[in-house]
């Protein structure tokens, strides 16, 4: 599905990324781990065609991300508050999103239907501005914008940070849903070992762009990652 090959991304005299080669198969469940400055930001930069690779491709359902936007239909992403419009208000953003992906307003209605929980009666008709949201209630609103029109490929920077610990259980849950028909693909970076091993059916770790752990979750999998990042 997603093939990273020969992979870097310089500043200056700088290697911020250096991956020769990372293939994630379809349906996966993928966590990117690693210290502040490890890459994972940069490398979902560039699975989004947010910046050019200073070498080599990666590709998405065979597609070259950055030498077509074909890959664009299927795939969804929220990485931070940027991806928001702050001057609309949570529905208005749904709703433009949703045109986006081919749906009206009662679509969204009904998709919107299944997050009560999530949203704990403090998203929606509120008539607050996005920008007015605090980073806990923009982060869910991303987030669930990101699954509006049954993407393939979902990726999500830090998902669980700012989330009350109610809603970090939640979000899990349904994290794991989206990947039981190994329909969708998932990746997911965070600081947060114990969620992401919980998640995820795979962890890579990045340390100063390279790429140093590609594992199989496993009852043992968070103590190694525990190991390993407090030596």
């Amino acid at each position: 599905m997603i093939h990273a090959k020969n992979i870097t991304k310089i500043y200056g005299t700088s290697t911020v990324l250096n991956i020769d080669n990372l293939e994630i198969n379809k349906g996966q469940s993928i966590g990117l781990v690693g210290n502040n400055g490890a890459g994972k930001t940069t490398f979902f930069n560039l699975l989004l065609d947010l910046i050019e690779p200073t070498t080599g491709t990666i590709t998405n359902n065979n597609i070259i991300v950055n030498q077509s936007e074909d890959w664009k239909p299927f795939t969804a992403a929220f990485i931070d508050e940027s991806f928001l419009i702050g001057y609309l208000t949570p529905e208005e953003y749904f709703y433009f999103i949703g045109e986006l992906r081919g749906k009206n307003k009662a679509d969204i209605d009904t998709f919107l239907s299944q997050f009560t929980e999530i949203f704990n009666d403090e998203i929606l008709k509120k008539k607050k501005y996005l920008r007015d949201l605090s980073k806990g209630n923009q982060k869910k609103v991303g987030i669930v914008a990101a699954l509006i029109g049954d993407p393939e490929v979902i990726i999500l920077d830090e998902p669980f940070a700012n989330l009350d610990p109610t809603t970090q259980i939640r979000l899990k849950k349904m994290l794991k849903s989206l990947t039981e028909n190994k329909k969708v693909t998932v990746l997911i970076s965070s600081h947060d070992l114990l969620h992401v091993t919980e998640v995820c059916e795979r962890i890579v770790v990045l340390e100063k762009g390279n790429l140093i752990k590609d594992l199989k979750t496993s009852p043992e999998t968070l103590k190694e990652l525990e190991v390993h990042f407090s030596v």
